[in-house]
């Protein structure tokens, strides 16, 4: 069970929908919630000049500002999502948003991460440079990433985009597997080949086998679709099944870049209307 759950935030109401997200999500489940805010320290320097930053004073003043915005939050929350079983610390930190995260996902043993991301200009310019890509490329815990306008409902249905070429560790699948048994989702496991005649290797074969039996107590289905494009095959495959949810391993990076950070054409719109789950070691 997710028990301990990290979200970062910037006091934006892109991050307020994440938090809200996951209130609903957990509502029937006692869970202690991590609100992180990371201020990044102001580092500068000139040709003669060392790398420094601000002096310690400033690091005071906008941890404070922060622990007040950090409090506003908290009061939002139980205004409008009071629950006993949720329980909430505040995290303020003045350091890198990486390390701190990682060094939060350690300490507190998180279970998972949810962040918000910016849909409306398509990932691959918002995300892949901003927080949501960073960490979700760096950091090793589970992240659900929820875009800004996705408004909640529990996930009937994950599709789970893969090539077959990489053999599945139990501790990645543990996670899906564990997010679809609370929620009684069905996991729809997606194979996108360019050409019709294509065949799996003895590899993928193996690999395909693996995750059917590992998925056997957990109601899920197999796919195949043609299409020389990626982004094309899951826009249709989320269409024609109304997918709440994309899950895809991290570790599998071109292929997460491919779906995450590279749908730029104008019909491919998955990315900005359902929340991608990204598996981690």
């Amino acid at each position: 069970m997710m028990k301990n759950i990290l979200i970062p935030t910037d006091f934006s109401e892109n991050s307020w929908n994440a938090v809200k997200y996951a209130l609903l999500l957990f509502k029937e489940f006692r869970c202690s919630f991590y609100l992180l805010h990371v201020t990044n320290p102001h580092v500068y320097a000139t040709s003669d000049v060392p790398l420094v930053t601000f002096p310690q004073d400033l690091d005071e003043v906008l941890r404070t500002e922060a622990r007040k915005e950090l409090q506003k939050v908290l009061a939002r929350i139980e205004e409008e999502y009071p629950n006993p079983g949720h329980h909430f610390t505040l995290l303020s930190e003045y350091d890198f948003l990486i390390d701190t995260v990682r060094k939060q996902v350690e300490e507190k043993k998180v279970d998972l991460i949810v962040m918000g991301t910016k849909g409306a200009s398509g990932l691959k310019e918002v995300i892949l440079g901003s927080n949501t890509g960073a960490v979700i490329t760096k950091v090793k815990c589970p992240v659900l990433a929820v875009p800004e306008k996705v408004t909640f409902h529990p996930p009937r249905e994950i599709a789970f985009p893969t090539d077959y070429t990489i053999t599945y560790s139990a501790k990645v699948l543990d996670t899906l597997i564990s997010l679809a048994g609370i929620f009684q989702s069905a996991v729809s496991v997606l194979h996108v080949v360019k050409k019709e005649e294509e065949t799996l290797t003895g590899v993928q074969q193996e690999n395909k086998e693996f995750l059917r039996e590992y998925l056997q107590d957990t109601p899920h289905s197999f796919h195949r679709l043609t299409n020389k494009n990626l982004g094309e095959a899951i826009q249709c495959f989320t269409e024609s099944r109304d997918i709440d949810w994309i899950a895809m391993m991290a570790k599998k990076l071109h292929l997460t870049q491919q779906i995450l950070f590279r749908p730029r054409v104008a019909k491919i719109s998955y990315h900005t209307k359902i929340p991608f789950l990204v598996l981690h070691e």
